[in-house]
């Protein structure tokens, strides 16, 4: 299977248990792997043989830009939902960054990643 990789798209949502969290909102970065076989659109250089990364990456943001949830786990999953409504997508990969997450020590990043298939 072949992969296509977007990393670091960027939306503020506002997701998490706390009320600030759902009143301010905060930003978070979503990095995809879209599984699928490249080969009929490179053959007949077809874009609609193929996973349009532009549509998707819009559609991603919308999720995360959209209805509040809790946990971030729900939000990787609807987010991976979202790409296997493209037909050709037979797997993905998401990882949902939170670099702002409210912990009381200092840190990095908080991430979740989630692989999904068609079933």
């Amino acid at each position: 299977m072949d992969r296509v990789a977007l990393r670091g798209l960027k939306a503020r949502g506002h997701h998490g248990v706390l009320p600030s969290e759902r009143e301010l909102g905060q930003p978070f970065v979503v990095d995809l792997v879209l599984g699928l076989d490249t080969r009929p659109a490179a053959a007949a250089d077809d874009l609609r043989q193929t996973v349009h990364y532009g549509v998707v990456a819009e559609q991603v943001v919308e999720v995360v830009r959209g209805e509040p949830v809790d946990l971030i786990e729900t939000l990787a999953e609807r987010i991976a939902q979202v790409c296997l409504k493209h037909d050709v997508v037979r797997e993905v990969e998401v990882t949902v960054h939170k670099p702002q997450a409210p912990i009381t020590v200092p840190f990095d990043d908080v991430t979740i990643t989630i692989t999904r298939r068609r079933t």
